[in-house]
């Protein structure tokens, strides 16, 4: 009798214990979408700005272009959000064939330099949320990006990195701007082939979307 007893409580444990797992199981599944979804949403409540720097000229897979192809993606973002943007201007790199600049480029980073930019944001403080754009140069954003972080306090917004590249992807992009700005949310980083983006608007409509934009 004691032996039947005991087994009686076993299996009552046993079938007790499943279904708590099973609960935990399908209450784990419920929350995953939600999860999922507020990782893919970034977008913030207030005004959002487009910063980029975007080389024309010689560049590399597309031979000598009028437009750089950063700046067409910044052109798309503006167009699809009504975001304002600024662009990080310097005329160091005129003229330039592509292997001189990379070697230029390389001794930059190398020696920390931070090359000057023209313009200035009057009012920073009024966006929520910027967009930072630029090619991937020697794995990371050109130096010049970098003067631009040092001037500018983006902590406290949301910043939304973009880069078009030739192979590199993102590179150590989104690790090097959440350096700069430890306080700032960085999220939703995008990464597109140079050679792409004359046709890529569509891509980049279906990236901003899929953050909330």
């Amino acid at each position: 009798m004691k032996t039947l007893k005991f087994i009686l409580t076993s299996v009552l444990c046993m079938l007790v214990t499943t279904a708590c797992s099973e609960n935990r199981k399908s209450e784990a599944n419920t929350n995953k979408p939600a999860e999922k979804a507020q990782a893919e949403s970034v977008k913030t409540e207030g005004k959002a700005l487009v910063v980029f720097f975007s080389h024309a000229g010689d560049n590399y897979s597309v031979g000598d272009i009028k437009v750089g192809n950063t700046k067409i993606v910044a052109d798309y973002i503006s167009e699809l959000t009504g975001a304002d943007q600024f662009e990080i201007v310097t005329h160091k790199y005129d003229g330039m064939a592509y292997k001189p600049l990379c070697d230029l480029a390389k001794k930059e980073q190398q020696q920390g330099e931070l090359p000057p930019f023209e313009g200035s944001i009057e009012n920073i403080d009024q966006y929520s949320t910027v967009f930072i754009g630029g090619p991937v140069w020697w794995g990371t954003w050109p130096q010049v990006m970098f003067s631009f972080f040092s001037k500018y306090d983006l902590n406290s917004k949301t910043v939304i990195p973009f880069t078009t590249h030739e192979g590199s992807g993102l590179g150590s992009c989104v690790r090097d701007l959440k350096k700069a700005y430890p306080n700032a949310t960085v999220t939703g980083e995008f990464s597109m082939y140079g050679h792409d983006v004359r046709d890529g608007k569509d891509r980049v409509e279906k990236w901003l979307k899929k953050i909330g934009f």
